[in-house]
């Protein structure tokens, strides 16, 4: 029906973490699916408990796996868990096509979710954890030499000139991916990978080991972000090898617009310790695994908002109640869930869209 998204577009995006899981939950409830959940032992800001919540719909023998992935960065759960709850209203296990079943993972990282944050409550971008900490780790020099930078407060002009001077030296892509390409020397700064595996990426692999995700003839996954790209767009995003099966898949599956950051065809840039990454290692050629990416505003408005950030929180436990503390988290918030009428009407449409796609895909 035309403006049939309009309802929806206002309905399934709540305001806040503790509203995300009480409509994943009622939404689950209404259409008679049961939901797991694995406590997270600490708290949110007003002390509500934090979990991730996971469903399943269809056969549990399936052949073939859907998975959806909200909250990898915390305070993008916004968008992801909105996509979750539209499809469960959107779909039923009568809709899935035969040897099909569906994988909704609700909130991978709860912590951040809830305190507004993209990292996990150990300060680690959970995008960035999924290493082989066995070897040796990803070394970023490029990271190293701007990090006091990217911890001072955005209008100091000194630190200011420390980026300018490196992007004129290498280039703006290159400053893009010296940032945002993983670090682990840094435990205070962006986009930290840690030195060992997160309370949020031992669940993950628990629940692929638990469903035996590995002996599944294909497995989809849909892992959806926000704050790259044109807004309200929904690019998708596949970091695996570029001249994989999975890779093909995607490409076969989701259409031209599938991009590839290892070809520069993305809004991404290439990084390291990604969760497709680890995923790829678990499942090998039977995944296909897409980030759906929806934009939102500029790349210097992000680093502004995610340097505030690391700031407020690197002086220590904060004052959640505190001015500066909620105005940081404001504009963190509004960076990657603008919340307007026309961008969550975008996000729906197009989550339906891909969803479709790989439920096709799946079936074929």
């Amino acid at each position: 029906m035309y403006g049939g998204l309009v309802k929806n577009a206002r309905t399934v995006f709540a305001r806040s973490y503790a509203g995300a899981r009480q409509g994943f939950l009622a939404d689950a409830q209404a259409v008679g699916l049961a939901v797991e959940t694995l406590p997270h032992p600490l708290r949110g800001p007003d002390g509500e408990a934090l979990a991730l919540d996971w469903l399943w719909m269809g056969p549990k023998d399936a052949a073939n796996l859907l998975v959806l992935l909200s909250a990898t960065h915390g305070v993008e759960g916004f968008c992801g868990s909105a996509c979750q709850r539209d499809a469960l209203r959107q779909l039923s296990a009568d809709d899935l096509p035969k040897g099909v079943a569906v994988l909704m993972l609700h909130a991978l990282n709860p912590y951040g979710f809830a305190w507004l944050r993209r990292v996990t409550e150990d300060g680690v971008d959970l995008n960035r954890n999924f290493v082989d900490f066995a070897g040796s780790l990803p070394e970023n020099p490029g990271y190293d030499q701007l990090a006091d930078a990217l911890l001072t407060a955005p209008d100091d002009p000194e630190a200011e000139g420390r980026l300018q001077a490196y992007a004129e030296a290498y280039g703006q892509r290159a400053l893009e991916e010296a940032v945002s390409g993983g670090q682990h020397r840094h435990p205070k700064g962006l986009f930290y990978g840690g030195r060992e595996p997160t309370w949020s990426r031992l669940q993950v692999e628990g629940l692929i080991a638990r469903h035996k995700l590995a002996e599944r003839q294909r497995v989809a996954v849909i892992d959806f972000h926000t704050g790259l790209g044109p807004y309200g767009y929904g690019e998708p995003i596949c970091d695996l090898p570029p001249d994989g099966p999975g890779a093909r898949t995607c490409r076969k599956w989701f259409g031209e617009s599938v991009t590839l950051p290892a070809l520069g065809t993305s809004c991404s840039s290439v990084k390291s310790g990604l969760s497709d990454m680890g995923w790829h290692r678990l499942l090998g050629d039977r995944l296909a695994f897409i980030a759906l990416e929806f934009g939102t505003f500029d790349m210097a408005r992000l680093l502004g908002a995610l340097r505030a950030d690391h700031i407020l929180h690197a002086q220590g436990p904060i004052d959640w109640s505190a001015p500066q503390t909620q105005r940081v988290k404001a504009e963190l918030k509004r960076f990657f869930f603008p919340d307007t009428q026309d961008w969550r009407e975008m996000v729906l449409f197009r989550a339906r869209q891909v969803i479709g796609q790989a439920l096709k895909g799946l079936g074929s």
